[in-house]
């Protein structure tokens, strides 16, 4: 076990760098400098312009630019944000409570909700039952998060009041339950589709299960439905529900940000929008690759747990 530890996190190493050179390849695709956000073109020349970009570093050839950022971020310095001038860091710690708790939130919603349809949907083939979820499903699966957002929030916190229409209730200031009421609703709309896709596929991997010959063995010693159902075949399927629940992880954290403005929360993927639009390019490039070690790190774990769960794996 321990050797295929090692060995899967040294496969990380390439996959950082190439991700790192991606990463500065898109930033310096942009059109537009940095400093277009950070003074008034009426008030500066443009030799004044110029002169900034040559103190920020961003005259340098291209090569100078890519070796000098690759050794600062594997050396720990990711730099301060051109707008401002806060360590990038800080920045992200400053909104990272709201888009974890929502991830979390997402991720059980996912969980507790998807796979069950997924094995009742299974279990109850071509019934009623089955073709009314699996239609839902797909329903869900092409419904925009945005939309179901805006409807969420109109529904529930406009005209019925349940919840807050905007904003975030942190943990410290107005306690857990403050908390998860004000996540509830972009946690549903961001989570929907998600769910939809892992009952689908819960579904799928259960029929694929349920027809093989340990299933009709252990139906003929006389086994409960119920056992066989959920000792047997559930237990060969959480691989692949291990497989789609870190897919949902990261699906959560990179694709954040349509929801935290329609919610209006000043999460990470809101950080990211507004450090986009200002070609902030160290705050930007310090949360793409913020998600992407997660992304990574998240992925490195389920690998151990595939292993775990079914030795026969190797890579």
């Amino acid at each position: 076990m321990w050797k295929f530890i090692v060995k899967r996190i040294l496969y990380v190493i390439p996959t950082i760098l190439i991700s790192l050179s991606i990463v500065f390849i898109l930033m310096k695709l942009l059109p537009g400098s940095p400093v277009y956000g950070m003074v008034d073109f009426d008030e500066m020349t443009m030799e004044e312009i110029e002169a900034i970009e040559d103190e920020l570093g961003l005259n340098d050839p291209l090569i100078v630019q890519y070796l000098r950022y690759v050794g600062d971020v594997l050396t720990g310095n990711w730099g301060n944000s051109y707008f401002n001038e806060r360590p990038v860091f800080t920045n992200i710690a400053m909104v990272l409570e709201p888009t974890i708790m929502i991830t979390i939130m997402s991720t059980l919603i996912t969980v507790c909700v998807g796979i069950p349809i997924g094995i009742i949907c299974a279990t109850k083939r071509n019934s009623f039952l089955d073709y009314m979820l699996s239609s839902t499903s797909v329903v869900f699966m092409a419904v925009p998060a945005f939309w179901l957002g805006i409807l969420l929030v109109y529904s529930f916190a406009f005209k019925l009041g349940w919840f807050p229409i905007e904003g975030y209730r942190s943990l410290e200031r107005y306690g857990l339950l403050e908390c998860l009421r004000s996540i509830l609703l972009p946690s549903i709309a961001m989570s929907m589709s998600r769910t939809a896709a892992m009952a689908r596929q819960t579904r799928s991997a259960m029929l694929n299960v349920l027809n093989a010959d340990y299933i009709r063995t252990a139906r003929a010693k006389g086994l409960r439905e119920r056992v066989v159902n959920y000792k047997h075949a559930l237990k060969n399927t959480l691989s692949l529900v291990a497989t789609l629940v870190g897919a949902a992880i990261g699906e959560f954290l990179g694709g954040s940000t349509v929801i935290e403005r329609v919610f209006n929360v000043q999460g990470v993927g809101k950080l990211a929008h507004s450090s986009l639009m200002r070609l902030d390019y160290y705050q930007t490039q310090a949360i793409i690759l913020f998600s992407m070690l997660i992304y990574i790190v998240i992925n490195i774990i389920l690998d151990i747990v595939y292993k775990m769960l079914d030795p026969r794996i190797d890579y």
